[in-house]
C-alpha cells in the first residue's frame, strides 16, 4: 500500500504532524520503535521557559529574541505567525480534549513533583489551577504506599521559592482505601480512579482537613478515561480549586495526550504501527519515493511522496554516538550539525555544564528540509521536526513540547503547500 505521507516516530512531533496531515485528508502511516517521549512529558506546552538562566514572562517575546542571536534555532525556521498558528490548532483542535489553559504571551509557573516552578505557556486544565505566579495558600495531598509523589518535598521547595507572590504550603497524606493499597504506581491508581470512585473516598478523606482558602494540589493519577469529569467533581463538592501535579515517569497527564492524539489519527483514517523500526529509503531522481520498515519478520518497503523523520534525538536513538566518537542521524543517514571537531573533547565534566554535543542534530532549511553541507536539501521530500533538529537545548530552554508541536505543524504544511521549484531544478 502506498501513502502521500510516512511519519518516523511517534512521539509529540511526529503525531502532531501526521494529524495535521490526516485532518488534511492524507493518507498517512506513522512506524516507530515505541510511544516516543509523550509518557515521560506531563503534557504541558512548554514554548520557551528560559532564555540563558533568565526566566522567561512571555514565551513569543522571549522566542522573537532568542532567534535574533540564534539562527540555527528551530524556531528561526519558523515565523511567528507560523507558531501562532501551530499552537492554536493545537490547543483548540488536536488536543482540545484536555482543556488546555494558557497564552503564547505569558507563562505560567506550575510546580513539578520536585516542588521547582516551571514556566510553561499551556497546560491541561486539570492542571492550570497549580499556578504560582499569584502566590497564597496550597496543601500538597500525597497517598501512603505511592513512592512517585511526595507531598512535603514538595511543599518545602515551593515554599523556598523565589516567585512573585507570597506562598504558603503544607504538606498532607492520606490513607488510601484498602482497595487501593499496597505498591502503587501511577497507572495503577489512575485506573482505579477511573473503575473504583476513588474520588468518593477522596472527598471524604480531605472533609474537615483542608482551609477555605487553601488549593488542593494532588498527583495526576485522576484517571485516563474520565480525568477531566473527575477533576470537575471534585472542585464542586470540595468547592476548592484542585490541580494535579505530574508524577515521576511514566506521566500519567502524557499517556492521556498520547491518546488523544492516536485515537483522532485512526478516527482519521491514518495508521500508526509501533515495535517497527525504520531502515532507509529507496530513492529515484534524488527524491525519497519509500521508506523500509523493519519488523519481527522481515523488512516492507512502503511508497510514499513525502516523509516526516520525528525519530527523536540522542536519548530516543534518532541521533547516536557511537565507541569511536562518530555522530550519526539512524534512519536516512542525515548530516548532523553541532558536532565538534574530533580533536575536541565530546563531553564536559559536570553533568549539568554546557556539553559539546548539546545541540547537535539535523540542520534544515525554512521548510524544515534537512540539508546538507553544501545548504541545499538532502531530499525534496524529506522533512524533519522535533527533537531530531539542531540548534537547541529544549531541557535547559524548557522548549522541547513547544519545539515538537511548532515544527510538526510547520513540517506538515510544508508538505501541504510544497515549497515552489526553481527555475535551474524545474528545467533539467
Amino acid at each position: 500500500m502506498s501513502y502521500d505521507t510516512v511519519v518516523v516516530g511517534a512521539g509529540l512531533a511526529g503525531l502532531t504532524a501526521a494529524l495535521r496531515l490526516t485532518q488534511q485528508g492524507q493518507r498517512v502511516l506513522v512506524v516507530a520503535r515505541g510511544v516516543g517521549a509523550t509518557h515521560l512529558s506531563p503534557a504541558t506546552l512548554d514554548v520557551l521557559g528560559y532564555v540563558g538562566s533568565a526566566r522567561a514572562e512571555s514565551p513569543a517575546n522571549s522566542a522573537s529574541s532568542l532567534v535574533a542571536g540564534m539562527p540555527d534555532h528551530p524556531y528561526a525556521h519558523v515565523t511567528e505567525a507560523q507558531r501562532r498558528a501551530a499552537i492554536a490548532w493545537f490547543v483548540t483542535d488536536a488536543a482540545a480534549a484536555l482543556g488546555y489553559v494558557g497564552s503564547v504571551d505569558e507563562n505560567l509557573l506550575l510546580p513539578t513533583a520536585l516542588g521547582v516552578p516551571k514556566p510553561t505557556a499551556f497546560a491541561p486544565r486539570t492542571m492550570a489551577g497549580g499556578d504560582l505566579r499569584s502566590g497564597g495558600r496550597f496543601v500538597f495531598v500525597g497517598f501512603k504506599g505511592f513512592k512517585d509523589f511526595h507531598p512535603t518535598l514538595i511543599a518545602d521547595n515551593v515554599a523556598r521559592a523565589a516567585l512573585p507572590g507570597l506562598i504558603a504550603a503544607r504538606a498532607l497524606e492520606l490513607e488510601p482505601p484498602a482497595s487501593a493499597r499496597g505498591d502503587l504506581s501511577g497507572r495503577v491508581l489512575a485506573g482505579r480512579f477511573d473503575t473504583e470512585h476513588l474520588a468518593d473516598w477522596l472527598v471524604s478523606a480531605l472533609e474537615g482537613r483542608v482551609d477555605p482558602d487553601e488549593r488542593i494540589g494532588i498527583p495526576a493519577v485522576l484517571g485516563l478515561r474520565a480525568a477531566d469529569a473527575t477533576w470537575q467533581a471534585l472542585e464542586q463538592r470540595l468547592e476548592r480549586t484542585v490541580f494535579e501535579i505530574s508524577t515521576l515517569p511514566p506521566s500519567i497527564p502524557g499517556i492521556r495526550l498520547f491518546d488523544v492524539l492516536t485515537s483522532a489519527l485512526r478516527a482519521g483514517g491514518a495508521r500508526v504501527v509501533l515495535g517497527v523500526r525504520a531502515a532507509g529509503a529507496r530513492v529515484e531522481d534524488g527524491r525519497i519515493e519509500a521508506v523500509a520498515v523493519a519488523n519481527a519478520t522481515g523488512t516492507v518497503s512502503y511508497p510514499t511522496r513525502s516523509v516526516v523523520l520525528a525519530s527523536g534525538g540522542f536519548a530516543s536513538g534518532g541521533i547516536e554516538l557511537d565507541s569511536f566518537g562518530v555522530t550519526r542521524e539512524t534512519v536516512f543517514d542525515l548530516p548532523v550539525s553541532g558536532v565538534p571537531e574530533t580533536d575536541h573533547v565530546r563531553f564536559a565534566p559536570g553533568y549539568f555544564d554546557s556539553q559539546p554535543l548539546d545541540d547537535a542534530g539535523i540542520a534544515t532549511d525554512e521548510f524544515l528540509r534537512p540539508i546538507g553541507r553544501d545548504g541545499r536539501p538532502v531530499y525534496p521530500n524529506l522533512h524533519a521536526a522535533g527533537a531530531t533538529l539542531g540548534g537547541a537545548v529544549p531541557w535547559k530552554e524548557k522548549s522541547g513540547t513547544g519545539i515538537s508541536v511548532i515544527t510538526g505543524y510547520a513540517a506538515a504544511e510544508a508538505i501541504l503547500r510544497p515549497a515552489p521549484v526553481p527555475v535551474s531544478e524545474s528545467v533539467r
